[in-house]
């Protein structure tokens, strides 16, 4: 094995489809108009030496070592700065030019510390390669006079020199290494869109800062590492690198943390990782990251990970560490006895968007033919089963229409109950690259997100609406298009039902539902509403992205319709720029969906009492299936309590501290009498286990995760199992314990028989994969390449549906015992349970889950900021610290859900989605008062956790 190299190109690519040929070296070279003859000399396989190039961000010209010769021309322009042009003859290598470009390098030499033997980038330097390809052999220029090589080392010499900056947990930033070529800057500004580094001072003391001369940790920096990467010296470099060295070999693998999907080359050395490196080829990230992917990946090796099997008779006994062998037999044995008592449809199984789709097939596979039940379901029934109802009703399809790239085309942009600069960062960047371009946003949301107001991107409308009202809101903005005559009609007749269309049309036109009328509901101004609605319906390309504040209400299911009815009735679906993308929370929820996991469906949505789909797979798996759907997440806890449910195998999933109503939750879990946790650590669920089955991490397999674009991506093992086994390796154990007789020998086989199965995954397999890159569903004879834009020619399911979204309030009110209302949501450092994120340094940038509260609610209540307050509901309540902001409007309070120490669901009801029991975590009625100290059970988790030294359970404490 060895290190993937990639070509840098030196300048972005043009998108010109019109041609230009030209000489370069006496070659002769064809390149699209508007490339840099850099890019054109590199494409036809000549390097020109440059340090402040670099084909991921603009052309900048600054280091004048990339000069070069034009015939006819005088001077010597660089060539990073100069396009090409028909029938120019270019020089790169002259006398004249290799006596300059020397001249230059003697510079930078003469004022960079010449410690490369023992300086962590040593190979891994673009100054020292440049000062080889220049042919620089000494330098003329001592150390006498003012520099910054001794400022760094004595002190003696501009003593007011900036010190190593080793603030930030993940990087180093040694300013007399910097070159100020301004690579990281721009890749701040352009590629990430924080704006949080600047040039600061002039001449002799220009150097990069973060800032108004802050450390990193203090600056607007987000960590998300694309100034590192920039970096040609080892001014910006991973710590890991400087304690670790430099890697010694690589491999592509995709991101385990949200559902941008992230490509990335691990960089090692021997089963160590030294970096994590975003690759440019990436069709979902193109060469960009986020702080998670970047550098959190140290959960992977930390030492609260479980990595030999345990098993006990009760939860009230200690755990015992067993063999394989004999935690597999303890499993398949109990859950036999189980149905033997109980009844067949007595044990089930949660399947995970943590988990590849090889892993999530087997699980439901192993529900459906040895269980002999469908007892099965997946955590996106917490989080985005309404789009896969929404989407379906109205399209035929249960995904996203677009790919990310197609952000690009888009001249309106309507963000909704989304957040993206902190779930979907990546994706968030690429964004605000195109508002910054010129695009228009509304954002609809409660709270004030980055998106509304930060450093050079700014929403024309905010419509802040109260929780539970997305159905008001969105059907509001149809009332305007539909009565103000700003459909588009032409797209309606041709693509949609006309009779649905006229139905919904009478129904979005009453006075009702005017943006006059649902103010009263939503909160919001009714000509902020009508101006959101005309600027949508009539500024060009308008593009829907939303998020968990569309799905996890009472009318989850709703909105999303409604959603849909608001895209067909502008035509703004079927090409570029428009559509209707959810972005899913985590990294496999799109194929998590597709494998299968819900009760009602096998993989690629083919409905369980279809004859015609169970006599394929019972063909294909050799046994009867039952044609009955089985049991939601919700339904096995209310059948546990009654005593009718009784097993459970959870894999990848800490249903405990995800899932609302943590007291019903407990009970249910409580109740049954055997609870299967397969995982990394000791999560909250797995204080209810009899057997814990220790996981694998995502550097551990092989196998496919599916992003929010539909996108299936090669996930490859970097490293050993540290437990063992891959998860889909202990799911075949289970099978063949209870003797189904599996016999895959790798994961590439479990996908061939999802392709053999499921027609809009026909043409997938591990070596188109691996051949392409990625490959958007439905991939099959029909669409062998993918489809990276959904309903060109015509929707799935025939023409689309106008569907009507009463707005129907929630049952969770307000009143004078609750006043306030409470929403959730997520943070940039950390991801949902926290499991993987705590165990890493971004516990730094947040230690710790608060709630954001008014100034107004929090005067009323005499709560100051970061003093500790009480967070009462119906269901529950909890204490945590407050930060008083104006971010949240009066009556709305927010709050993370990332520390089980807080335990968000405790206070969050059991109230869900009418068509799919996605829970309502975004509506919680709640009382804000200030508190003492940490409730009882708080107290209590606290020194569970001291006496165990593990991360104890808040629900431990609730018992």
């Amino acid at each position: 094995m060895s290190l993937i190299q990639e070509i840098d190109y030196g300048t972005p690519e043009s998108s010109s489809a019109k041609l230009v040929t030209l000489t370069i070296d006496g070659k002769s070279v064809t390149v699209p108009e508007g490339a840099s003859i850099m890019r054109a000399a590199m494409e036809a396989g000549i390097e020109i030496p440059k340090l402040c190039a670099t084909d991921s961000i603009k052309a900048f010209g600054s280091c004048r070592l990339c000069l070069i010769e034009i015939e006819g021309r005088n001077g010597t322009p660089a060539s990073c700065t100069t396009p090409v042009a028909p029938g120019i003859s270019v020089k790169t290598q002259t006398p004249r030019l290799a006596a300059l470009r020397r001249g230059v390098m003697e510079l930078y030499i003469s004022d960079h510390p010449l410690d490369c033997l023992t300086c962590a980038a040593n190979g891994d330097c673009e100054l020292q390669d440049m000062a080889r390809a220049v042919g620089l052999r000494e330098a003329r220029y001592g150390y006498d006079g003012a520099n910054h090589v001794f400022a760094r080392n004595s002190g003696e010499v501009n003593f007011d020199w900036k010190p190593k900056d080793e603030s930030n947990p993940y990087f180093s930033y040694d300013p007399s290494k910097c070159i100020v070529c301004n690579r990281c800057v721009r890749a701040c500004e352009e590629v990430q869109g924080t704006f949080a580094l600047t040039i600061s001072g002039r001449g002799f003391d220009s150097r990069v800062s973060p800032g108004m001369d802050e450390a990193f940790m203090k600056s607007e920096c987000v960590s998300c590492g694309a100034c590192v990467q920039a970096c040609p010296t080892a001014a910006l470099i991973e710590k890991s690198v400087i304690e670790i060295g430099q890697p010694e070999h690589s491999e592509v693998t995709i991101c385990a943390y949200c559902g941008v999907g992230c490509a990335f080359k691990a960089e090692m050395r021997g089963e160590e990782i030294v970096r994590m490196v975003p690759w440019k080829d990436g069709k979902a990230n193109h060469g960009h990251s986020c702080i998670k992917g970047r550098f959190a990946y140290g959960y992977a090796t930390h030492p609260d990970r479980i990595l030999k099997p345990m098993i006990r008779e009760e939860i009230t006994d200690p755990w015992s560490e067993v063999s394989w062998k004999e935690a597999i037999s303890f499993t398949a044995r109990r859950f036999k006895e189980i149905q033997a008592k109980y009844g067949v449809r007595s044990v089930g199984a949660i399947t995970s968007s943590r988990c590849t789709n090889e892993e999530n097939y087997l699980v439901q596979k192993l529900v459906r033919s040895g269980f002999g039940n469908n007892n099965v379901d997946t955590c996106a029934r917490v989080c985005h089963s309404p789009t896969g109802y929404g989407l379906h009703q109205a399209f035929g399809t249960s995904a996203g229409t677009q790919d990310f790239d197609s952000v690009d085309d888009a001249d309106v942009i309507l963000v909704i109950g989304a957040n993206p600069t902190d779930a979907h960062p990546v994706f968030g960047s690429r964004m605000k690259a195109r508002l910054r371009q010129g695009a228009r946003l509304i954002v609809i949301d409660p709270r004030r997100i980055d998106l509304v107001r930060s450093p050079h991107v700014r929403a024309d409308y905010h419509l802040s609406l109260k929780p539970g009202t997305n159905v008001a809101m969105v059907t509001a903005l149809a009332h305007v298009i539909v009565t103000e005559g700003l459909a588009n009609e032409r797209f309606v007749r041709e693509r949609c039902d006309w009779d649905e269309f006229q139905d919904w049309a009478a129904f979005v036109s009453e006075e009702r539902n005017s943006p006059e009328a649902t103010e009263q509901f939503t909160g919001v101004p009714a000509a902020d509403v009508r101006a959101a609605a005309r600027l949508y319906a009539t500024g060009g390309n308008g593009a829907i992205y939303y998020g968990l504040g569309v799905t996890e209400h009472s009318q989850g299911s709703t909105t999303v319709m409604a959603i849909a009815n608001l895209a067909m009735v502008t035509g703004n679906l079927g090409r570029r720029g428009v559509g209707i993308n959810p972005l899913r929370g985590q990294n496999n929820v799109q194929g998590s969906c597709d494998m299968g996991s819900f009760p009602h469906e096998l993989p690629g949505y083919q409905h369980i009492s279809s004859d015609k789909t169970r006599t394929a797979f019972e063909a294909e798996w050799g046994v009867d299936l039952d044609k009955e759907p089985g049991l939601r997440i919700p339904n096995m806890f209310d059948a546990a309590i009654d005593g009718v449910f009784k097993g459970l195998y959870v894999q990848g999933e800490d249903i405990l501290q995800s899932d609302p109503d943590t007291k019903h939750v407990s009970a249910s879990l409580a109740a049954m009498e055997l609870i299967v946790v397969q995982d990394l650590f000791l999560v909250e669920t797995a204080n209810y286990a009899h057997v814990f089955l220790p996981g694998a991490t995502f550097l551990e397999k092989d196998g496919t995760f599916t992003n929010a674009e539909r996108r299936i991506q090669r996930v490859r093992k970097v490293m050993s199992p540290k437990n063992g086994y891959g998860d889909w390796e202990i799911t075949q154990m289970i099978a063949n314990a209870m003797s189904l007789g599996w016999t895959y020998s790798h994961s590439s086989e479990i996908m061939d028989e999802v392709a053999r199965l499921t027609p809009r995954f026909a043409n997938v397999s591990y070596d188109k994969l691996d051949k392409d890159g990625s490959v958007q569903w439905p991939c099959n004879d029909a669409t062998p390449d993918g489809v990276p834009i959904m309903h060109v020619n015509g929707f799935m399911r025939g023409k689309g549906k106008f569907v009507i979204t009463e707005y129907v309030p929630s049952d969770e009110k307000t009143g004078p015992r609750f006043p306030l209302l409470l929403t959730t949501g997520r943070i940039l450092s950390q991801y949902n349970a926290g499991a993987q994120t705590r165990r890493t340094e971004n516990s730094l940038w947040h230690e710790e889950d608060v709630l954001e509260i008014h100034p107004h609610d929090a005067e009323d209540r005499g709560v100051r900021d970061g003093d500790r307050v009480r967070v009462q509901s119906r269901a529950g309540e909890t204490t945590l610290h407050a930060k008083v902001t104006d971010r949240v409007a009066p009556g709305v309070v927010y709050m993370t859900f990332h520390h089980p120490m807080t335990q968000a669901n405790v206070v969050t009801t059991d109230n869900s989605d009418w068509a799919t029991n996605c829970p309502e975590y975004k509506v919680t009625a709640v009382q804000v008062s200030p508190a003492t100290g940490p409730t009882q059970w708080q107290e209590k988790y606290q020194k569970l956790s001291q006496e165990n030294g593990r991360i104890a359970t808040a629900t431990d404490a609730a018992e």
